[in-house]
């Protein structure tokens, strides 16, 4: 069974390729791919028969990939650490996945699984995939922001704050290696996630109100953030700002 693998973790994908190699030895690994890039390349030019495709990477995620792809005859198993949004949509569309660390039984079982499906249930399976997302991103959603580099596809659930840096804004995301820095004002950021759950707490940072962890007194106060930064508030924000915590 002509296979790759996605993942953004070496070891994740070391151990992966380790474990199909001793329990699944009919599959030939084509390619492994650390990046959504790499995976939408490899597939489009490969056409392969099963992917392991990580939920949770940085910049375009296993969801975005499956978007991308021109070829979509493939089975697909999840690998994922346990996220309820990634494994509610998995679910919906009845496609297999397996939770980190993998279970050498469960991958045996995940693979001769995908080796019977046929070709209207790989694409059946997918289609259902993408359009439960669609209906539960909704079109504003996701966004590419341009970079340095080009365009960065962001989700807007996934960032945990923005913090402007002159004419540009810094986005720290609940699974990046990094932050990623756009060419955005901070005020065209709030607008674009308006009615998103942030907060525009100070000049300088945007906050998810899903990643709030503490807000601590003071003048104006200060709010601990799920990946513990301490993002300050405004005095003049201070008011309203505690009128829609107490909304939450």
């Amino acid at each position: 069974m002509r296979t790759i693998i996605v993942d953004d973790e070496k070891h994740s994908r070391d151990a992966l390729q380790i474990m199909l190699e001793r329990y699944c030895p009919h599959v030939v690994l084509q390619a492994v791919c650390g990046n959504g890039l790499e995976a939408i390349h490899a597939i489009n030019n490969l056409h392969p028969q099963l992917v392991f495709l990580d939920v949770e990477m940085p910049g375009i995620d296993g969801f975005q990939v499956l978007e991308a792809c021109n070829h979509r005859d493939f089975s697909v198993i999840f690998i994922t650490a346990y996220d309820q949004y990634a494994l509610e949509a998995i679910h919906h569309s009845a496609l297999d996945f397996l939770l980190k660390p993998i279970d050498s039984k469960e991958l045996r079982l995940a693979v001769e699984k995908a080796g019977l499906q046929t070709h209207a249930d790989k694409t059946e399976k997918l289609d259902n995939l993408l359009q439960f997302l669609q209906q539960q991103l909704g079109q504003d959603e996701r966004m590419a922001l341009p970079t340095l580099n080009g365009l960065q596809m962001v989700t807007a659930r996934n960032i945990i704050y923005c913090r402007s840096i002159g004419a540009q804004t810094r986005l720290h995301l609940q699974m990046p290696d990094k932050p990623v820095l756009v060419h955005r004002t901070l005020p065209e950021m709030e607008v674009w996630l308006s009615g998103k759950g942030f907060f525009r707490v100070h000049n300088s940072f945007l906050i998810n109100l899903s990643f709030m962890n503490k807000y601590i007194k003071g003048d104006g106060g200060e709010i601990i953030m799920s990946d513990g930064y301490c993002v300050p508030v405004a005095r003049e924000k201070k008011h309203d700002f505690l009128l829609r915590i107490e909304r939450l």
